[in-house]
């Protein structure tokens, strides 16, 4: 394995908050999640008293923890990206015997990281460093704790199931569900590239997780141009082919994260918030739910205007009815905060207990 030099100093970005890394449609979900205040200290809680300390004592018993003197390395570029992140506090990180190119962050109450022992293989220092990122990006942001409490609400659907239409609508939470866990991917990469600061790194390696770590005969260009012809289909077949294909997945698959973090990266963000204009910790308490679901739904009518998929491009040809779908999609998770609110009140019965997720088996890379 071939070491990067350090080349150029990053910027350290003082008191970031997540919200400058999530994309608009999780950050307006997870805004709508943190107003039902007390009930993610209660799913805290609960991780941290039986199930997380397992998947502690999995890892410690079964991986390698690094720190100064096991894997230098790796805790070296880890304890970069929280520094460029101003995480002033390191989780725990373990690297684990495992063929598969892959990183995780697990637990609730104590998040720490695992990555595989391939990907400390294949991923050279500023690869590593934009992974580690990514999994600090989902720590930071919360995403194992507000996962568990979509996870809630879609298993409170199932109350639904016996009605006529109840199948219907448990179908919709849980790709609605799995839509938002991919776009927390896209803010997770985001927060990655702004750990690393290196456009190139964070090509590489989704590039590496597509093929493999050789990229000796692969030319970045036309990695671009897989993302465009995916995007671009070919007919009505393949955008329903797509739409099935994808229904279920928790990650995008990897050419169209490249070119989402090319297209965040072009149209200026990443160079605004490099140059210091990004929200504060500090005002996390002002964030708006009403001006997230706008700007959820502001990207999701941007991604529908420019997609060259040839069903989007019929509906765009039948009209505007499509218009009204990023409102929709924006502002389901309000409509969960307003159902959960009633639950809470008891107006609705009692809620079900929490189910175990953000476990080893869970991978978020």
């Amino acid at each position: 394995m071939t070491e990067t030099a350090p080349v150029r100093r990053r910027v350290v970005l003082t008191s970031i908050s997540s919200r400058a890394w999530e994309h608009p449609a999780d950050r307006g979900a997870l805004t709508a999640l943190r107003e039902l205040r007390g009930f993610d200290q209660v799913l805290k809680m609960l991780s941290g008293l039986w199930s997380e300390r397992g998947w502690r004592l999995q890892y410690l018993g079964g991986a390698i923890r690094a720190d100064h003197r096991q894997h230098p390395r790796v805790h070296r570029l880890f304890a970069e990206a929280a520094a460029t992140l101003d995480i002033a506090t390191l989780p725990e990180l373990y690297i684990e015997f495992s063929p598969n190119l892959n990183a995780s962050c697990v637990g609730m109450s104590t998040p720490f990281i695992v990555v595989t022992s391939r990907a400390v293989e294949l991923f050279d220092d500023d690869e590593l460093r934009y992974v580690l990122g990514h999994e600090l990006g989902h720590l930071v942001s919360g995403h194992a704790v507000y996962r568990t409490m979509m996870a809630i609400l879609s298993r409170m659907a199932l109350n639904l199931a016996w009605l006529p239409i109840g199948s219907i609508a448990l179908r919709a939470i849980i790709v609605a569900l799995h839509e938002w866990w991919r776009k927390a991917e896209l803010s997770a990469d985001r927060a990655g590239l702004l750990a690393g600061q290196d456009p190139a790194a964070a090509l590489r390696a989704h590039m590496k997780l597509a093929g493999g770590g050789d990229l000796s005969e692969i030319d970045t260009a036309a990695f671009l141009d897989q993302a465009t012809e995916y995007d671009r289909g070919g007919d009505l077949r393949d955008s329903l082919l797509k739409l099935r294909m994808v229904a279920f997945l928790t990650h995008p698959l990897p050419v169209a994260r490249a070119a989402e973090l090319r297209h965040w990266i072009d149209q200026g963000e990443y160079q605004r918030i490099l140059g210091g204009d990004y929200p504060r910790r500090e005002n996390d308490g002002d964030a708006s739910l009403s001006d997230d679901v706008k700007a959820a739904a502001d990207e999701y009518r941007s991604a529908f205007n420019r997609s060259q998929d040839p069903l989007v491009g019929l509906l765009r040809k039948l009209g505007d009815g499509a218009s009204g779908m990023g409102e929709w999609v924006g502002a389901g998770a309000g409509r969960f905060r307003d159902w959960m609110g009633g639950r809470r009140s008891g107006t609705n019965g009692a809620a079900d207990e929490p189910p175990g997720t953000g476990g080893p088996s869970d991978p978020e890379n």
